[in-house]
């Protein structure tokens, strides 16, 4: 099975979704290979961390109290699942070197995809450290058994920036503007789901995908 997940590591829904259907396949015992899609919830952002808060009522056009309401819910639903996030003191910052960084880690060491991308958005909604800092993507891939020298210097040549708004333009091009979003291929079916499931509804959704109950079936 092949799971290719858009996804943002400033995005809560994205952290919580993948932490539901990765639960799901483990429980399912599924062999599955997993392929990170870049899609910059706002690209527009700098390496300078902003106020979550602020940002969040800005972006939904809400109060900071509401904003505030709304994001203690996004809080207790991560805690729910067992992700202790810290959401309302998070610094939100770019999550472009990041996305670079997952592709670098996709193409030159597999194996480590998965555990780097928990590891960002575990550095980021859970220790609230910046993801911009070249120093916090170093200590992660350290922690990955990364060189720290190798890892320095492809982050300072912008490698694989371009791939990383590739991804972005394909989503919209194909009329994709929210995330997360999945695409699930088993044999010769196709699965597409939009947005966070429920893990039941995750595990129904992939045991009649690999049970051959589904014929191209999609949740949009």
């Amino acid at each position: 099975m092949i799971i290719e997940y858009l996804s943002d590591f400033n995005c809560p829904y994205s952290y919580i979704g993948l932490n539901r259907i990765m639960s799901v396949c483990n429980h399912l015992n599924l062999d599955v290979i997993w392929e990170m899609k870049s899609f910059e919830l706002e690209p527009e952002l700098n390496n300078i961390p902003t106020c979550s808060i602020d940002r969040y009522a800005i972006r939904n056009r809400l109060s900071i109290k509401d904003a505030e309401n709304e994001i203690e819910e996004i809080e207790k639903i991560a805690q729910d699942e067992g992700l202790n996030i810290n959401y309302k003191n998070m610094q939100l910052s770019s999550s472009k070197d990041a996305h670079r960084l997952v592709k670098y880690v996709e193409r030159n060491y597999p194996t480590l995809t998965q555990e780097i991308v928990l590891k960002i958005f575990e550095s980021n909604f859970i220790k609230n450290e910046n993801i911009s800092d070249y120093n916090v993507l170093i200590k992660i891939a350290i922690s990955c058994k990364l060189n720290e020298k190798e890892i320095y210097e492809f982050l300072k040549k912008e490698t694989y920036s371009i791939e990383v708004d590739l991804d972005m333009d394909e989503a919209i091009s194909n009329g994709i503007n929210t995330i997360p979003y999945y695409f699930i291929n088993y044999n010769d079916e196709r699965l597409i789901i939009p947005g966070v499931f429920e893990k039941e509804d995750f595990k129904t959704a992939l045991e009649d995908l690999v049970n051959g109950e589904m014929k191209n079936k999609t949740f949009i």
